[in-house]
């Protein structure tokens, strides 16, 4: 019988500093734009593939890999960068006009009552 191996998978180092990362995920989407900018196109596409990979952070992944070109992806994430490309010009293309920057949905109100009660004389 073969030894336990215990392997701990190593986390995925951030392409940027931390402060880099809060301003990004502060940022509106025109801030957004301005800070990935500053970023290299290699740097850039390592980012959206590690973005896109987290749950709270995969709408800015995709706002990111928008930037990318499809190589650079491609280099950073193989299949998966490629396909981050396609996904994010899908996004880009049909992004509805009244969602928030960072790509959450607004919240709307119910204009209505959601159910009608009967009075309890009417029950009778």
């Amino acid at each position: 019988m073969l030894p336990e191996h215990h392997v701990v998978p190593n986390e995925e180092s951030c392409p940027v500093g931390d402060q880099m990362l809060g301003e990004l995920y502060r940022a509106s989407a025109h801030g957004l734009n301005e800070l990935i900018g500053t970023v290299s196109p290699e740097a850039r596409a390592l980012l959206a593939m590690y973005c896109y990979r987290r749950a709270h952070l995969a709408s800015i992944g995709l706002a990111i890999a928008a930037t990318c070109e499809k190589d650079d992806l491609s280099i950073a994430g193989g299949n998966a960068g490629a396909m981050l490309f396609e996904r994010s010009r899908e996004v880009s293309q049909s992004a509805p006009t009244d969602a928030h920057a960072n790509g959450r949905r607004l919240v709307t109100m119910s204009a209505g009552p959601l159910r009608q009660f009967s009075s309890i004389d009417e029950e009778d």
